[in-house]
């Protein structure tokens, strides 16, 4: 089985029906995964059922992979049989069926702040600071051009951001200096930030930059790149701000997602008084 050529055609077909750029990237991230699993077979209409329930549960049991990965694995799985086959699969039941309520990492005021000034590569500052003030997914980050930091009307315009959507952000002044100074160090060509060859700056580095400096900040609080965005949104409805218009900035499509973060900055429970102080 030729798994460049179904992952070339795959890649087409995503492209034709107008999936985002990084969704795209997304689905064929596991779709090598699992036609790298299926090697054994020599076409892809081979592949019993049976072989693909077993390379679920092997990810679920043996790689422990996390609830949301499964069903992007599974969904990914679907869509080549679709797209390709134009058979419609029936994995449903290989979907987690149990549900995972988890409240999103978020770093304090006082730690951004000294992530921030712990950090002295201005490129690194400038990318740090952009996230975090306008609450930006990493691959909205990394997919900025020059083009889109409107400075003179102080926008950020975010193209086709998850869900095939554009949206624009403010421009916060501190970022607007920053990025100018950054400008002036580095010089980009096209996207806002760059690799060495020019190209698209890697999402790996990003997080790696990142990890380097929590460390030398000597943040304790576990977070990634997309803690930023999330303290962004916690920080933001702790300071009163509307959870629409948290929602559209954040370009969230359902207000469910975004009110999870309302659970965190609840402030009537915080004034809730534990009984122990009855005693």
């Amino acid at each position: 089985m030729n798994s460049e050529v179904i992952l070339k055609t795959f890649h087409q077909m995503l492209t034709v029906q107008r999936y985002a750029p990084n969704t795209i990237r997304v689905y064929q991230d596991y779709a090598r995964l699992f036609l790298n699993a299926m090697q054994k077979y020599k076409q892809l209409n081979e592949i019993p059922v049976v072989a693909i329930e077993a390379f679920i549960n092997e990810k679920v049991e043996k790689d422990r992979i996390s609830s949301s990965y499964q069903k992007g694995l599974v969904g990914a799985i679907k869509k080549i049989y679709e797209l390709l086959l134009k058979e419609k699969i029936q994995l449903d039941y290989l979907y987690p069926k149990r549900s995972f309520s988890h409240l999103p990492k978020f770093f304090s005021k006082e730690e951004v702040k000294l992530l921030l000034e712990s950090t002295d590569n201005i490129k690194h500052k400038a990318i740090f600071m952009t996230i975090y003030s306008c609450g930006l997914r990493l691959n909205e980050l990394l997919s900025l051009t020059i083009i889109d930091i409107r400075s003179s009307d102080k926008i950020i315009r975010i193209n086709q951001s998850k869900g095939n959507k554009d949206r624009i952000v403010p421009l916060p002044d501190k970022l607007l200096d920053t990025l100018r100074d950054y400008y002036l160090v580095y010089k980009p060509k096209n996207y806002l930030f760059e690799g060495e060859k020019g190209n698209r700056y890697s999402e790996r580095s990003v997080q790696l930059v990142l990890k380097k400096a929590l460390k030398k900040a000597k943040i304790r609080t576990e977070g990634s790149v997309h803690t930023l965005r999330h303290s962004y949104a916690t920080h933001l409805i702790q300071s009163g701000i509307d959870v629409r218009i948290v929602q559209e900035l954040l370009g969230h499509e359902n207000i469910k997602t975004t009110m999870i973060y309302t659970h965190i900055t609840d402030i009537d429970k915080k004034r809730t008084p534990s009984p122990l102080d009855f005693l």
